[in-house]
């Protein structure tokens, strides 16, 4: 089973109380920060006494530093829920990095190809001619992967570049390629009206500010994960919190640039899971009961 849906909308909290109603679950996180330490605030990690309640994996595991990507994650989940499997254990796979969840389900280029070299050469050349002038040279390699990219997602721009440059082979050609699973994942989303969601939002901005997201950030700072270069801070709530710390927001601003980038993102996420027709699309709002949502839910599983 994969629950998923855009941030904000209350996906961990309904995975867990649908590990609750079955015997044996565990939760596999398909979230591409909460795989990292020292962010459980800014990345909304499930608390340390729902872990303990249900088995977590793929949480708190890795430094900031440590380098992941979607294809890896594919390859370890795939080994893992099988191991689940093997031992009668009921995985549910949540989160909303769809790109995780798609290397996870239908696989994602599997080729190591990488060279420091040409990396640095594409961010040397971003700095002189700026994203649009890479992106256009994307197009002109690639229009499959551009028209799955903005420019402003320069990272995945480069990666796209590098891949082509080191092998020869576009991105999209290995993105073709498809990964045999010995399971049948079930998908469902949590869909809520945009208002809703926004609230939601806010709220939990709050939330997290109430929880300690500064001092977390502070913390991190202290440890000397400040390098704003690294993927792992590359977060809506992390790079906030470091510009208001070095004095670039106050702590209005920052508080309201949280909230702005994670409507945003939430919106992009969005806009990625559309394209699953195969997600089953739970409706949410501020009646629903997830108690009842969780059991029907269930019931609708024990059907497919």
């Amino acid at each position: 089973m994969v629950i998923t849906g855009p941030t904000g909308s209350g996906k961990t909290d309904f995975a867990l109380k649908i590990a609750g109603k079955i015997n044996d679950s565990v939760i596999v996180s398909a979230d591409s920060r909460q795989i990292y330490k020292y962010i459980q605030v800014a990345t909304c990690s499930p608390k340390e006494a729902d872990q303990k309640k249900i088995k977590h994996y793929f949480i708190n595991e890795l430094n900031p530093d440590e380098s992941f990507n979607a294809g890896e994650y594919g390859k370890q989940a795939r080994i893992l829920i099988q191991e689940l499997f093997e031992e009668n254990k009921f995985p549910i796979v949540t989160g909303g990095s769809g790109l995780y969840l798609k290397s996870l389900i239908d696989g994602f280029f599997e080729n190591d190809a990488s060279d420091e070299n040409i990396r640095i050469s594409l961010y040397e050349k971003l700095k002189l001619k700026g994203i649009e002038f890479l992106y256009n040279e994307l197009k002109e390699i690639d229009k499959i992967s551009a028209s799955r990219l903005i420019p402003q997602d320069f990272r995945r721009v480069i990666r796209a570049l590098e891949v082509y440059y080191v092998s020869g082979v576009k991105i999209s050609d290995y993105q073709k390629e498809k990964i045999d699973i010995n399971f049948i994942p079930v998908q469902y989303g949590l869909l809520l009206e945009r208002q809703y969601l926004y609230e939601r939002i806010n709220s939990r901005v709050e939330y997290m500010l109430n929880d300690g997201l500064i001092q977390e950030i502070k913390i991190l700072k202290e440890k000397g994960f400040d390098k704003m270069n690294l993927n792992s801070l590359d977060s809506v709530g992390v790079k906030e919190v470091f510009k208001y710390l070095n004095g670039e927001y106050d702590l209005l601003e920052m508080k309201e640039m949280i909230k702005q980038n994670t409507r945003r993102y939430a919106k992009r996420q969005m806009t990625w899971f559309r394209k699953d027709k195969r997600i089953k699309w739970l409706e949410v709002n501020e009646n629903t009961d997830f108690e009842e949502l969780a059991k029907n839910t269930i019931d609708d599983f024990k059907k497919t």
